[in-house]
């Protein structure tokens, strides 16, 4: 199959080594192996661990913990990933076919935009209103939702606005999904990043056509043992491993023993990310509110990312480019989340860190507003 190139994870790839300030993460910053030792996990035992092959679709200890978050779910419904973004991917090598038609909420994580695409299928898209609260534009959803869909793909809470759905909307989701027998892929892997507020419900039992993918990289904060789920009926689940044999096979063996702890420990990393969350935002507040309205957001309600909407027709990409060759900062343009006139910024590093890359941002968004205005005049 031919696949379009990724964008944004391109992007990301090419500098986010290089820069001297990354502000395109998506998560907060990462957990150390000792503060998940301080939390349970044997260092000692993971020196001594013959470095083996794990379970391919995940340790039965794995697996029983992650079902146990999931009501009415056994073993035999999670399989464990490399990532969330593997999760999905074999969602989409067992559902998809040639010929389908995909549903995609948009701003949305674009890999369900070129994924499906790839593999012979026609993707519709419908759009989350900024000015209506990130509500769904229902005849769009309508339109996109039909009986031709076979699958329909959210993420929730929303990368990269931050958003939630309101009950209201992901009953009528799933309800509109039953009607057409199409699937409801649901990532939640922001699940747990809220900032204020209660836990963000989870789509799984609302359906025997809803699918849950979800991982450790974003409100659990370990980005980097490459750990993602599946929560699905068990023949979907067990459809997904027979291609896992054919992709990555399994998870890494350390990686199962960390996730494990961290499935164990998810309150405790829940709450070091709202921490952390609420800690910075009043900074990304009161820095979006110097520009004087060239620079506003709606603040997320969930997730380690600020979607900021500027006044300029200056392009998202060739802005953010500027952004990085003069100022040595990475952020990620609205064009890569399929939302125009917008940046995307990092909310869930150290403040001093923050402080510092916004600064920088600024420097060239008041030359950018400097030349709006003169050009005004």
């Amino acid at each position: 199959m031919k696949i379009d190139q990724f964008e944004m994870e391109r992007m990301q790839s090419t500098w986010e080594n290089v820069v001297e300030m990354d502000l395109s993460e998506s998560g907060v910053r990462p957990v150390s192996l000792r503060e998940l030792g301080e939390m349970g996990l044997d260092l000692e035992t993971i020196l001594n661990t013959p470095l083996g092959y794990s379970q391919s679709n995940g340790t039965i200890p794995l697996r029983e913990s992650l079902a146990a978050t999931y009501p009415g779910a056994t073993p035999d419904h999670i399989e464990v990933t490399n990532g969330t973004s593997e999760a999905n991917y074999l969602l989409a090598l067992t559902l998809i076919r040639a010929g389908d038609q995909v549903a995609f909420q948009v701003p949305n994580y674009m890999q369900y935009w070129g994924l499906p695409r790839s593999l012979g299928a026609q993707v519709k898209t419908f759009r989350l209103l900024i000015d209506r609260d990130w509500e769904p534009d229902w005849e769009e959803f309508e339109r996109a939702v039909n009986p031709g869909t076979r699958l329909v793909y959210i993420s929730n809470p929303n990368n990269p606005s931050g958003s939630v759905l309101s009950p209201d909307a992901m009953r009528r989701m799933v309800r509109r999904c039953d009607e057409v027998g199409a699937y409801l892929l649901a990532d939640e892997v922001y699940q747990g990043a809220e900032i204020d507020g209660p836990r963000t419900p989870s789509f799984w039992g609302m359906s025997d056509r809803v699918i849950v993918t979800s991982g450790l990289s974003k409100a659990y904060g370990i980005p980097g043992v490459r750990i993602g789920w599946i929560a699905a009926p068990q023949a979907v689940a067990a459809e997904c491993w027979t291609q896992h044999d054919y992709l990555t096979i399994g998870p890494n063996k350390i990686s199962d023993m960390v996730a494990r702890v961290a499935v164990e420990n998810r309150e405790k990393l829940y709450a070091r990310t709202r921490a952390i969350l609420q800690h910075n935002l009043p900074i990304m507040r009161a820095w979006a509110g110097s520009f004087s309205g060239f620079l506003t957001f709606r603040e997320p309600r969930a997730g380690a990312l600020c979607l900021m909407r500027y006044r300029s027709p200056t392009p998202s990409y060739p802005l953010c480019e500027r952004i990085r060759v003069n100022q040595s900062v990475l952020i990620v343009p609205g064009a890569h989340l399929g939302l125009e006139g917008f940046l995307r910024v990092w909310l869930g590093g150290k403040p001093e860190f923050l402080r510092e890359g916004l600064r920088r941002i600024g420097i060239e968004l008041a030359g950018e507003r400097a030349r709006e205005t003169a050009v005004g005049t």
